[in-house]
């Protein structure tokens, strides 16, 4: 029988002793790294722990984050969310398009967050990868991606209960609005993005649902998210309410008592059109949530306890 020295049947002793003393361990010390998303290019982002040090390069993301209760863990901007109170005293990293890589890299994130579509913006996402940051794209154009991205930020931030929470409460406002509607005529609308060489809110961006929501249809059948139109088309729709948006495609929309060719709309006699907030409407994000019931009060006024459930 082989004899081993005193140093040898330590470390045979020991050898011995580490299943036992691995199954004592709690799991999160024995894998630390348990976060896990793919993202909707494919990419796999892995974390070691819930990101603390994010950059979101779409404000929508921000504007989940901030719902979540996570303010403190954003810590640069892009310029256009310069007009979020919450983040207006943050560093600028440029702009959505254009991000600054060298100051976001000085900034060590543990995480950055980019809108998936874009080619400009695509490429500006493969370059910061090829500098090791972790970079995640997600779509974000309807009410389920807005749920969706909800509940993966939740994951990746360790917020997973409160973003549950979050959807379960945005999903019960959605569904509440659409409930005091059902069985009625939806009022017809038209939704301008922008003035002059007309474009229109088609069925496939998130204006069309936000409609819908709030008790109206969409005068414009075309699938497409923006859909380029001509005057006598609209003219020919004749919707009972016109809303245009005010943002950075539309920064300052004529009144439409202004414009001669509408003047036999019967939107335009009744008085029937409504300004809007650009992001709050063609954005997905919280705000979507509130804009329905916006666009319900104005497109129902006498709608029982609309603004009590908003």
């Amino acid at each position: 029988m082989p004899r081993f020295s005193a140093p040898r049947r330590r470390l045979r002793a020991l050898l011995t002793m580490l299943p036992l003393l691995f199954a004592l361990l709690p799991p999160r010390a024995v894998c630390a790294t348990d976060i896990s998303v793919t993202d909707d290019t494919g990419r796999t982002v892995r974390l070691q722990e819930p990101a603390k040090r994010v950059i979101s390069l779409y404000g929508a993301f921000n504007e989940i984050l901030l719902s979540l209760g996570l303010g403190e863990r954003i810590i640069a901007r892009t310029a256009a969310d310069a007009s979020l109170p919450e983040l207006a005293a943050l560093p600028a990293i440029g702009t959505h398009m254009r991000p600054n890589q060298e100051l976001i890299l000085a900034h060590a994130p543990d995480l950055i967050l980019q809108l998936r579509g874009r080619r400009e913006a695509d490429l500006q996402t493969e370059s910061l990868r090829r500098l090791g940051l972790p970079v995640l794209c997600f779509t974000l154009e309807s009410f389920a991606d807005l749920f969706r991205v909800t509940r993966l930020l939740g994951r990746l931030t360790g917020t997973e209960q409160e973003a549950e929470r979050l959807v379960a409460g945005w999903e019960e406002t959605l569904c509440a609005t659409a409930r005091r509607h059902a069985g009625k005529k939806p009022v017809t609308v038209f939704y301008e993005v922008r003035y002059p060489n007309l474009l229109a809110a088609g069925r496939g961006s998130i204006v069309d649902e936000i409609i819908r929501t709030a008790g109206g249809t969409n005068v414009i059948s075309d699938r497409a998210k923006i859909v380029r139109l001509n005057e006598e088309a609209l003219i020919l729709a004749d919707p009972q309410v016109y809303v245009m948006q005010k943002g950075p495609m539309n920064p300052q929309p004529t009144p439409l008592d202004k414009r001669p060719h509408f003047k036999t709309l019967r939107c335009v006699t009744t008085g029937r059109s409504l300004v809007v907030d650009e992001t709050a409407y063609s954005r997905p994000g919280p705000r979507s949530i509130r804009a329905c019931g916006e666009l319900e009060r104005f497109l129902h006024p006498d709608a029982p306890d609309s603004e009590k459930q908003q």
